[in-house]
């Protein structure tokens, strides 16, 4: 994501508790821990993601607990340690991502997190590649629209900053075509001038007989 232009937040790889603790305390508190597991991809439905850590008996607790939780709920799960990564600070969260369709290739998607996408379904699709007007025209064709640019009050976000990042994830998917899917959610947006920030990012790659 980092080679695409992505802004990711700092982290390290932990086995261990004290692991955790050393690289909460080089990295900087708060921080954000998340299980690493190829079998868990929607960490946070099953416990695995614990935000706003500030200090080392939290850092010692949530890995305690993230464990405790994932093999009781998934106790056939390959659990290969977590992730502790530097808090972003908050801005809007939006989901943008590609799937690759059998017919017309990659599919680029948009839309804003939580009720908008879970709920409202209220997500637009383009064929890749895409140029930076077409990007636009995904983010104008929502329903959250008003949300973007700042309603009732509601400060606006960095409009092109997300479509970039769209152009980026079309370039990324045109380059790599092993790419089956590609999720980053949430996509941390800001005002005007602000780099957004891939907070967590999913891909699923096509197997060699595809």
């Amino acid at each position: 994501m980092r080679a695409y232009g992505f802004r990711v937040p700092g982290g390290f790889h932990a086995t261990h508790t004290y692991e955790a603790v050393e690289a909460a305390e080089r990295i900087g508190y708060p921080v954000v821990m998340k299980i690493v597991s190829p079998d868990v991809v929607h960490k946070s439905d099953l416990g695995g993601v614990r935000l706003n850590i500030s200090t080392a008996q939290g850092v010692r607790d949530a890995f305690d607990l993230m464990m405790l939780r994932i093999n009781q709920r998934l106790p056939d799960a390959r659990i290969e340690g977590i992730y502790v990564e530097k808090m972003v600070s908050k801005g809007l969260e939006i989901i943008i991502g590609m799937s690759r369709d059998p017919q017309f290739g990659p599919m680029l998607m948009f839309g804003l997190g939580g009720v908008f996408v879970e709920v409202m379904k209220d997500v637009t699709f383009y064929i890749a590649p895409i140029t930076h007007d077409e990007a636009m025209q995904m983010l104008m064709s929502t329903r959250s629209y008003k949300m973007l640019v700042g309603a009732r009050g509601q400060q606006g976000v960095d409009l092109k900053a997300i479509a970039t990042g769209l152009q980026r994830i079309s370039q990324l998917s045109t380059d790599f075509p092993q790419i089956a899917e590609l999720d980053i959610n949430p996509f941390i947006v800001g005002e005007f001038g602000t780099d957004p920030v891939a907070a967590d990012v999913r891909m699923a790659l096509q197997s060699p007989e595809d």
